[in-house]
């Protein structure tokens, strides 16, 4: 079976400022799929962001475009291998134009924070310990306690 592709689109105002803000956060930009209306955006083999402007991203809907900076349709989890992975994709987007809407949040078991990319589109990025991923949050931090206290 082939593995699933993922495509998101994203709304822009200006696309040459989203391809500058995604290649500052070490993502590549597919030219074979990028025009005056769009720019691939390749973060796996099988994740990639369609940074689109608005005009274009009107063509697939009826629906009216929302404006990310004031409006949530989505928000996009993105996992990283580390806390201080997390936090250095943070500090690229800041410097790049991107704005932090909340403070991070550290549960214990995962770690993350948001990232407004300069259109608004939310993007979170998260470190779960892998024990916590493995056998659920609960029984992670419960045996984090027990730990603690021993």
């Amino acid at each position: 079976m082939t593995a699933t592709s993922i495509f998101v689109n994203l709304p822009t105002t200006d696309l040459e400022r989203s391809k500058s803000f995604y290649e500052a956060l070490g993502f590549s930009i597919n030219p074979l799929f990028t025009d005056e209306n769009a720019a691939c955006v390749v973060l796996s083999d099988t994740i990639y962001f369609m940074v689109l402007t608005r005009e274009y991203l009107g063509t697939f809907t009826d629906k009216q475009i929302i404006d990310p900076k004031t409006q949530a349709q989505v928000s996009i989890a993105l996992s990283r291998d580390s806390r201080e992975s997390v936090d250095d994709v943070l500090a690229k987007g800041l410097a790049a134009g991107g704005s932090e809407p909340r403070e991070a949040q550290d549960y214990g078991f995962m770690y993350s924070r948001d990232l407004d990319d300069p259109d608004g589109n939310n993007l979170s990025f998260l470190f779960m310990e892998p024990a916590a991923a493995e056998k659920g949050p609960e029984v992670y931090m419960a045996e984090q306690g027990a730990a603690a206290s021993a």
